[in-house]
């Protein structure tokens, strides 16, 4: 088993009973704290119109983020790219890497990270995000070069600037692209692990170098949830399951606290759909975390591990991504 990388995904969740600025603040500790445990990277993802969710404007978060930080990386998972202009993308990260240099990460992502209506309001056309999507990541590719310099339409900040792409995917559509370009790919296994190992296996078996990688690197997003005891555990990750319970029910409320018994709140059949999603979700004390991801590094060999974790109280939240530290360490041990 080959060593991995650990890093976060905060998607800034926004909890009952707290407000928007409390969420942006416990994401500001959560990235202190997990640069003081060495995790790889911190990354914000980009959601609409969910009360659950406060990082839709993105790059600005990234920036209070970065801020506040010192060594860890920082970027996008992701930065949904149909629902922008690459232009506007490029000056953007031109800027948090002109202000954070070398700490910029641009994950990018085709979904619209929002629902039907809201995709309309952003102003993607779905009829076209197949051509445009691949056509954009070249246009970012353009906007960074130092080639671009005699242009007519430039990214100031942006030009001649070192900001790595990330392919994110949540199928197999994107792997094929990530492959082609060579860039590294990002699975979000921590909601859609149906397709995760067609999908690195198409990327590991077609990717071609690029100017930014020589080989392939595979990143899988999983959920977290660790505590001192099993029995803690799989209590405060009730907070996670009452998210997807949620989302089945298109209900976008702010997150729950913990409950003692997920049966009062989903059917059978909820129940079923809720752990399908969640397979990839690691919970436990440290020995089971240790356990779940010896064993999925067995079966997919990443270069890293993005651990997202939805857990209510902040406390309890730093607590578990100490966890995951600890057992990953002590893996690297093994």
């Amino acid at each position: 088993m080959k060593n991995f990388e650990i890093s976060v995904l905060d998607l800034a969740p926004v909890k009952q009973g707290k407000s928007i600025h409390d969420t942006f603040q416990d994401s500001l500790s959560l990235a202190n704290h997990t640069e003081n445990l060495n995790y790889k990277r911190f990354w914000l993802a980009e959601h609409h119109n969910m009360e659950s969710i406060a990082s839709s404007a993105t790059s600005v978060l990234i920036g209070f983020i970065a801020n506040g930080t010192k060594t860890i990386r920082v970027g996008s998972g992701g930065i949904m790219l149909p629902n922008h202009s690459s232009l506007i993308i490029a000056e953007q990260f031109g800027t948090l890497e002109s202000l954070f240099p070398g700490r910029i990460d641009l994950g990018l992502g085709r979904a619209p990270g929002t629902d039907g209506l809201t995709a309309q309001a952003l102003g993607r056309n779905p009829a076209i995000i197949n051509q445009q999507f691949p056509r954009q990541i070249l246009e970012l590719q353009t906007y960074f070069s130092k080639e671009n310099s005699d242009a007519l339409v430039r990214a100031i900040p942006g030009e001649g600037l070192d900001i790595p792409l990330y392919m994110l995917g949540s199928s197999t559509e994107s792997a094929w692209l990530a492959a082609e370009l060579g860039l590294p790919y990002a699975f979000a296994g921590h909601f859609a692990p149906e397709q995760m190992e067609m999908a690195f296996k198409i990327y590991r078996e077609h990717f071609q170098p690029s100017k930014q990688l020589d080989q392939p690197y595979i990143m899988a997003c999983v959920n977290g949830v660790a505590a001192e005891t099993s029995e803690e555990a799989h209590k405060i990750s009730t907070t996670l399951f009452q998210a997807f319970i949620n989302i089945v029910r298109n209900d976008r409320k702010p997150f729950a606290p913990p409950v003692d018994d997920m049966d009062d709140i989903w059917s059978p059949m909820e129940k079923s759909m809720v752990l399908q999603k969640l397979r990839y979700t690691f919970i436990g004390d440290q020995a089971e975390i240790e356990e779940k991801m010896k064993d999925f590094q067995e079966k997919f060999n990443v270069d890293e591990l993005i651990i997202n974790s939805h857990i209510y109280d902040h406390q309890k939240r730093l607590r578990s991504y100490e966890i995951f530290r600890e057992a990953a360490n002590s893996l690297s041990k093994a």
